[in-house]
């Protein structure tokens, strides 16, 4: 009798044990299929989002969600339907050719000259000025004022940015702005920043959309064009996203494979 019990003890042990081994190589079983986890894995990974045991349970449920599908699918002979099968084949055909097409712009890359030609017609964009500003953001007018008159007195700009100012972006460094061009502000900011010198703050509050400012200048200079070198990443972008480029390019690319090609 001891035998027996020890056999069945073992018996349910390594079933355990292999019950166990398989759910931690798997996502999830789905009537008997396996999803493997390195599935979960890549589709946390691909979500670029911070892997969390909330984003995994959601992750996990799409992955079961789409197996219930498949084997769904497979049971009602939808696999086997020629019109589903051609629809299939027109995705898996998309996908190559996209592929073949990425894969040929990547490897034969853009043209230096298509490179200069979008550089020029970019560089004329970088024209005017640039202001390198601090500003004091208060919800009410008298506070503005009164701010205005302590810096005029003595007190230091950037301390009361710190203390005082209600732009959570820019409080933190004393109110600093950074480089900003004149376009990029709300128009009554931009106004009566133009007219300052360095060093000089408004004499009276400006009044925008998000309450009551007090600007300073810290410089101005003129807007300098970045070198080609710098951007260029940026304009094979711009390049590769234009539809009529993609046109050329494949259409270039066909010409290659035909070439290259025996078509009887």
């Amino acid at each position: 009798m001891f035998k027996i019990h020890h056999l069945i003890s073992i018996s349910i042990f390594s079933a355990c044990l292999f019950s166990s081994t398989a759910f931690s190589q798997n996502a999830a079983i789905v009537n008997g299929k396996s999803i493997p986890k390195s599935q979960l894995d890549k589709l946390v990974q691909k979500s670029n989002q911070p892997d969390t045991p909330q984003l995994r349970d959601q992750a996990r449920e799409m992955l079961v969600t789409r197996e219930l599908i498949l084997q769904e699918a497979d049971k009602r002979g939808l696999t086997q339907k020629e019109s589903v099968r051609e629809q299939l084949e027109q995705s898996r055909m998309g996908v190559l050719v996209a592929a073949v097409f990425e894969d040929f712009v990547e490897k034969e890359g853009v043209a230096e000259s298509e490179l200069k030609a979008a550089y020029e017609s970019v560089k004329t964009q970088y024209t005017g000025k640039e202001y390198h500003v601090e500003h004091i953001l208060v919800e009410k007018e008298s506070d503005a004022k009164a701010i205005i008159t302590k810096i005029k007195g003595g007190a230091n700009f950037e301390e009361i940015a710190k203390a005082k100012s209600k732009d959570p972006g820019s409080a933190p460094n004393g109110g600093d702005l950074g480089w900003v061009s004149d376009k990029s502000l709300v128009p009554e900011f931009s106004k009566a920043m133009v007219q300052l010198k360095n060093a000089q703050i408004t004499d009276k509050p400006v009044k925008s959309q998000f309450g009551w400012h007090i600007i300073k200048m810290l410089d101005v200079r003129e807007v300098k064009a970045p070198s080609m070198d710098e951007i260029k990443d940026q304009l094979k972008q711009m390049i590769v996203s234009d539809e009529n480029w993609q046109k050329a390019k494949f259409a270039e690319m066909t010409q290659k494979l035909r070439a290259k090609a025996k078509i009887q």
